[in-house]
This record gives structure tokens, C-alpha cells and sequence, in this order.
């Protein structure tokens, strides 16, 4: 069974892997372009000035030969790894730009990265067009692209967890000598993934339960004590690799280290909520973040993740499902497929069933969706590789369709752009259908472009700030958001009695107020932001209900 086990190389599937790696590589560099030329676009949203400081403090612990501890007791960040934010604050002090449009450079870089690293990984499970597949795939998925920019946890985990599968990758087909350049990726992928989050973790999960087919496999051509010893050998050979990791671990995360069992006490905090819950806007209702049912990340992926990404991910799980009954699939190739199909699911699984406190929509399991295009990649190549069994219009025609599907997210993705992330798909209705149902601008980007229009509008018509004091901005939503964007020529605070001008942001817990408006911000007709002028309105709250800490 070709399409599951090995492919044949001939000289036409050559030409075929060439031009696939030779498009890979002409979309990798056009969206290294894009993202250099539109980083500055995307806003900073609630966490974005919290993470600055973290950076500011862990240097200072480096710079101080560790007699400066702040950064270990910081918020609860330091229960976080902090590599993205030491070398966003380590950039900025040699680029030429402002501090957070270096926090934004560094996530392009690192998206763009990780889009490569899935490009990759796709092609060493799949073959070319597979991961030529995975690596659009992820590109046009707007959750993820949109994230890429400003969100300085959940990407750079997403990024680590796939260097991580792709040494477990080449691991398992090394099995049972790996190389020393396989055991060093292990061990770097292990340090940054558990570095930026303890869910890093779930990989040895992946790792046991995959591990089945193989062991199996194992007993049954090698017998138990030569199955005992590979095994042994293995674990051996990956120990410097692992000790490597520990010290990258360390490295972003200091405070994993201070004490062995700090990365177990990470874990039992962020087992339990641990912030005064508040309500989101889930299917049209107020729900408490603790209380969301267990329907809650299952039916956020189905909206918006591209309908492509879905009918191909559901081709890739049913190739591994099937390849685990035949006999004629190798183990390794077993093991590989159930592990990038267990990266793709399980952590949705697991929530599902121990429903931890949800929110934000699906930015805390966006290290889900690199497998999932993985294993989308993978489905797409079988389809196309039974379809060109009909034929030559069979395989032009599956193509075509399958260009036309990935045409909807991107030019969704571009019309809402710099909030991507915001995106829900054509099941859903798009943002438009989505906007009273579940929230949409979560972190407040759109406080950016309000500022900025803001200014514009005040230059336009040459107001000034009555005498002796600056303008007075009242704004709800991540109010150092609008303090950064606004500049120093402005005053921001929540008290709207005494404000000139109100910015709130389109979602359901600020109100929309009886004022003229000034500045207007929408995207497919759906209003992210507004700015109104309240001078001489007696205005007594923005708020619906307390705001999100």
C-alpha cells in the first residue's frame, strides 16, 4: 500500500518532490517578506506590557550574577518561561526600533521559523507533498498566522513542540542507534518546549502510547532480552541530549531550576484556575471561564480552523488509524503517524474531559495545530495518491478544489487583517455570524489603529488639549495598550466622567455609548474598536460588566 508505506522513486515522483520543495521554499521566502513588511501593524494586547517587564527582570537577574531574584517572584510569570521576551528585550537594545515593534519583529521571525520547522516535519512524515501541504496549510490558518505576531506563550510553545516531534521523529526512524544530531534535537526541542510551558510534557505521552506498536514489534523479531537491551541502549544514548535540554530549560527558565521540584509545583498551580474567574461570551452566553462545557474547545476548532484543514486532517487520522491494523505498515511508520496523531488530538481530548478553566477562544492549544497540518498533509497525499490512480484530470481536479478551499481563509485573513486571529470560517459564518455569539478581539489589537486614527483626527482638525493638561482618554479594554499607542500627549484611565474621549473596544463588555463618534475601526463590517467624543456628556462607566484582568 504505496500511499501508507514507502513510495516508490521514480524519476516522475522525483520531479514531483523537487517542485513541491522548490514552491516550499519560493512561500517561505513570500512570507518572510509579508511579515517583515506588516509586523508593525499588530497592537499590543493585555498581557504585552507584563511580558516586557518579565524580560526586563529576568536580564537583570543574568546581569546581576543572580543577587537580583525579581524575576523569580514576578506576577505568575515565572512560573512561565521567558526566551521569547529575553530576546525580543536583548534586540531591542541593538535594533532600531521601538520596544514592542521588536516584541512584534521577533514573533514574525519565530512564526515564520516555525512555519519552516512544520514545512519539515510534514515532508520527513509524508514526503514532499505533504509537507508542501502542511506548510500552507499552517500559513493560511488565521488563528495561527494571526498569533504569530503579538502573542509571546502560546507560539513560541507551538514553535518548540515541533522541533520536539521532529527529533522524535527522526528518533524513531533511528530506533534503535539514533544520531548524535537526532539526540541533540531532542534534548534542545524537550528544553524549550518544557522551557516555555510544563505541557511540554505531554510529548512523553505521546511517546508511551506510541511506543505500543513498536515494542510489539520488537518482542516479536527480537525477543524480550535483546527488545530490553535496545531499548536501554536508547535511553543511554539520549542522556547528554536530555542533560542539554535541562540546561536550555534552565536558560529560559530560571526558576525551573532553582528547585528540582519547581517544574512540579508549575504544574499543580496551573491544574487549578488560578485568577478571580470572570465571564466570556460563549454561543451567545455570559460563561463563567471555569464552567465551560466540555463542547468548548471542540466546537471553537470546528469554527475556526479552515474547512480545508478539517476534511484533510480527517483524511490523515483515518491513514493512521487503518495503517495500525495492517500488517504490511512497518512499525516505526506506526509509531510516527499515532504520535503526530496523538500531538494533533490528545491535548483536546484530555480538556474535554477534565475541563480546565477556558478562554481566550483556542490560543492556549494553538501547539495543536502544526500536527494537525501535519496530518493533514499526510491525508491530502494518500487522497492525491489514490486519485491519480483515475488519472491525470482526476489529480488536476482534486488540486483545483482543494486551491479553491484554501482561497477562502486567506482572503478572510486579508480582509481582516491585523486581526487574523480573530478569524472564524465559513461554517461558522465568519466574524460576522461569530461576532455576538463568541469573542473576537480578546486582547484588544484594534486599540492601535483607534489610536491612531485618534491622533490623525485631532491633527486634522488642530484641537489641542485644554490648557494645562493633557487629553484625557478614557478606555476600556488593555488601557497600556492605548497608553503605548497614544503616547505621552495623552492621560489614560478608566474614569469616563472626566475624559474628552471614551475607546472602547466592539466586545460585549463595554458599552456602546450614546456619543459622537470619532473613530470607527471594522473589519467585514464587524466593529473591533471605537472612539467617541464625551467632552461635556456625563458619562459614568464603559463598562457592561467588570472588565478581564
Amino acid at each position: 500500500m504505496t500511499s501508507i508505506t514507502s513510495i516508490v522513486d521514480t524519476p516522475e515522483r522525483r520531479s514531483i518532490g523537487q517542485t513541491c520543495d522548490d514552491v516550499a521554499l519560493l512561500l517561505l521566502a513570500a512570507i518572510a517578506i509579508i511579515a517583515s513588511l506588516t509586523f508593525k501593524n499588530y497592537g499590543l494586547g493585555w498581557d504585552d506590557y507584563t511580558h516586557a517587564e518579565y524580560a526586563e527582570l529576568l536580564l537583570k537577574l543574568y546581569g546581576s550574577g543572580f543577587t537580583d531574584k525579581s524575576a523569580l517572584s514576578f506576577v505568575n510569570l515565572y512560573m512561565y518561561g521567558g526566551g521569547f521576551d529575553m530576546a525580543a528585550a536583548l534586540l531591542h537594545k541593538i535594533l532600531p526600533l521601538e520596544l514592542f515593534e521588536t516584541r512584534r519583529l521577533v514573533g514574525a521571525f519565530v512564526g515564520v521559523l516555525g512555519i519552516a520547522l512544520t514545512w519539515r516535519l510534514g515532508r520527513r512524515v509524508g514526503g514532499p507533498v505533504a509537507g508542501l501541504v502542511a506548510l500552507v496549510l499552517v500559513t493560511v490558518c488565521p488563528a495561527f498566522y494571526g498569533h504569530m505576531f503579538m502573542n509571546p506563550k502560546d507560539i513560541p510553545f507551538a514553535i518548540a513542540m515541533v522541533v520536539l516531534m521532529l527529533g522524535l521523529v527522526r528518533l524513531v526512524e533511528e530506533y534503535p542507534s539514533p544520531s548524535s544530531h537526532t539526540v541533540l534535537i531532542v534534548g534542545l526541542g524537550a528544553g524549550l518546549a518544557l522551557g516555555c510551558r510544563i505541557l511540554g510534557g505531554f510529548a512523553l505521552i505521546y511517546v508511551l502510547i506510541a511506543f505500543i506498536p513498536l515494542l510489539l514489534e520488537e518482542l516479536r523479531t527480537q525477543g524480550l532480552r535483546e527488545t530490553v537491551h535496545r531499548l536501554v541502549r536508547v535511553v543511554y544514548v539520549l542522556v547528554p541530549g536530555l542533560l542539554f535540554g535541562y540546561l536550555v530549560m534552565g536558560l529560559i527558565w530560571p526558576w525551573s531550576i532553582v528547585r528540582l521540584d519547581n517544574p512540579l509545583q508549575a504544574m499543580t498551580y496551573f491544574s487549578a484556575f488560578f485568577e478571580k474567574p470572570w465571564k466570556e461570551l460563549y454561543n451567545g452566553q455570559m460563561v463563567s471561564v471555569p464552567d465551560m462545557p466540555w463542547s468548548y474547545l471542540p466546537t471553537l476548532f470546528a469554527l475556526k480552523l479552515p474547512e480545508a484543514m478539517m476534511v484533510t486532517l480527517a483524511a490523515g487520522l483515518g491513514v493512521t488509524a487503518v495503517s495500525l491494523f495492517r500488517r504490511d505498515v512497518p512499525a516505526k511508520r506506526k509509531m510516527i503517524l499515532t504520535m503526530l496523531a496523538l500531538a494533533a488530538t490528545l491535548p483536546l481530548m484530555v480538556a474535554m474531559v477534565k475541563r480546565p478553566a477556558l478562554y481566550n477562544g483556542i490560543r492556549h492549544f494553538l501547539f495543536v495545530i502544526p500536527p494537525m497540518a501535519v496530518m493533514a498533509g499526510v491525508g491530502f497525499a494518500w487522497i492525491n495518491d489514490r486519485v491519480r490512480r483515475q488519472g491525470a484530470m482526476a489529480v488536476l481536479g482534486v488540486n483545483i478544489v482543494f486551491g479553491a478551499a484554501l482561497l477562502l481563509p486567506l482572503a478572510e485573513g486579508i480582509r481582516l487583517h491585523p486581526y487574523q486571529y480573530t478569524y472564524f470560517n465559513h461554517i461558522a459564518g465568519t466574524v460576522r455570524a461569530a461576532e455576538h455569539l463568541y469573542m473576537l478581539d480578546y486582547w484588544g489589537l484594534a486599540l492601535k489603529q483607534a489610536s491612531e486614527e485618534l491622533r490623525l483626527q485631532l491633527e486634522e482638525r488642530q484641537e489641542i488639549p485644554p490648557a494645562n493638561r493633557k487629553w484625557k482618554v478614557a478606555v476600556c479594554g488593555p488601557q497600556q495598550a492605548a497608553r503605548v499607542a497614544l503616547g505621552e500627549e495623552f492621560s489614560i484611565g478608566w474614569d469616563s466622567q472626566s475624559a474628552d474621549f471614551a475607546m472602547t473596544l466592539g466586545e460585549f463588555y463595554c458599552k456602546g455609548l450614546n456619543a459622537p463618534v470619532l473613530v470607527e475601526i471594522k473589519r467585514d463590517d464587524v466593529v473591533f474598536a471605537r472612539v467617541y467624543d464625551i467632552r461635556g456628556s456625563s458619562i459614568s462607566s464603559l463598562l457592561t460588566i467588570p472588565a478581564p484582568q
